[in-house]
């Protein structure tokens, strides 16, 4: 167990076999976590839709009832307050899912920048238990305990359902590894928390289901290239240097951030994440330099371990423009030791589309 955001969260699960196996659980059958420590933010009014285009890089406006987005909240300067899932849930109602280290800031932050538009922020994060079933059997596991059609809910959709004889609870297909899944919103009194989170492991048994803690969050993700706070993105670091353009739209409506980011285009990019993989023994990991064949330092590790299904050592890392082609090779230090990577497409892993 280790401190979290302020939460007691598990690393790995003994009883599961440790990370690895809640990792290829995930890939080849169905691992569920608790993601209770996730924040949630609701903005309710007539000017919501206004509220959230103001605050958030990705267009709103095209978000249909029952779908959501990967979008984040910006500094004036174009850096990252947070990351965040958009969800609409009604025609002036948006549930906004933020991170755990972040959400007094992130809700005081949003609070502060909505005051102009008539609507309220509201942290409802402690009404939930936030519970993630994630893999390639977490819909033939959830469809046990639920009567609304999962079949029908597509990829950044959801709907409200019976789930475990709770009435008009949230279902998302959503997650954060990179894998096929759904996170249900349910009361989050601890009888109620408990009797969910033991229906849905009974629910997977016959597919293998296993409890899954931190570490295999953090591999199941790196495997995928989701940004991490603190790692990839952070309040020093822009969109253009995240690589997560395609999220944000400059051709919407003014945001906050947005000027700064058409200078931050205009005057280049200094350095951009991308992924690399070990071709030598060894584990580049967070923090670690990485040099260039002339063995100057051009950059750092923002996140890095073993890919438990690639069976591979890789790595994010932030290097000049110049150096990010792929097949360039460059060198991290590890305990006074370089070793050769080269940079590789990402993400890492692409799920296998369904036949």
């Amino acid at each position: 167990m280790v401190d979290f955001g302020g939460w007691d969260m598990p690393v790995e699960y003994p009883s599961s076999g440790g990370l690895v196996k809640e990792h290829l659980a995930v890939r080849t059958g169905v691992g569920m976590f608790d993601v209770s420590h996730m924040g949630d933010i609701l903005i309710r009014g007539p000017q919501a839709l206004d509220a959230v285009q103001w605050i958030s890089m990705n267009d709103a406006a095209k978000l249909q009832e029952g779908q959501a987005h990967y979008s984040a909240l910006l500094y004036p300067e174009g850096t990252f307050v947070d990351d965040v899932i958009v969800h609409k849930m009604g025609p002036n109602d948006y549930l906004l899912v933020i991170n755990a280290g972040t959400r007094e800031k992130d809700h005081s932050w949003v609070r502060k920048n909505v005051s102009r538009f008539r609507c309220h922020a509201d942290d409802v994060g402690d009404y939930y238990t936030q519970i993630s079933i994630q893999g390639p059997r977490a819909e033939a596991t959830l469809q046990k305990l639920t009567n609304v059609d999962l079949s029908q809910i597509k990829n950044y959709w959801f709907k409200h359902g019976t789930v475990c004889g709770l009435a008009n609870t949230l279902v998302a297909r959503t997650g954060y590894t990179a894998e096929d899944g759904f996170e249900i919103y349910v009361p989050s009194d601890v009888p109620t928390s408990e009797r969910v989170w033991n229906e849905v492991t009974e629910a997977g048994k016959e597919f293998g289901i296993v409890p899954c803690g931190l570490g295999a969050r953090n591999t199941l993700r790196l495997e995928g290239k989701m940004a991490l706070y603190g790692h990839e993105i952070s309040d020093t670091i822009n969109v253009w240097e995240a690589a997560l353009d395609r999220y944000c739209k400059m051709e919407k409506a003014d945001f906050i951030g947005r000027t700064a980011l058409q200078k931050a285009k205009a005057a280049g990019l200094t350095r951009i994440l991308v992924g690399l993989e070990a071709l030598d023994r060894g584990i580049p990991r967070d923090g670690y330099k990485v040099f260039d064949a002339a063995d100057k330092e051009i950059g750092y590790v923002t996140s890095g371990s073993p890919a438990p299904f690639l069976k591979k050592n890789i790595a994010l890392a932030y290097v000049p423009p110049q150096h990010s082609e792929i097949g360039h090779e460059v060198f991290v230090e590890i305990r006074g030791q370089k070793i050769k990577c080269k940079v590789v497409p990402t993400p890492f892993y692409k799920r296998p589309k369904k036949s």
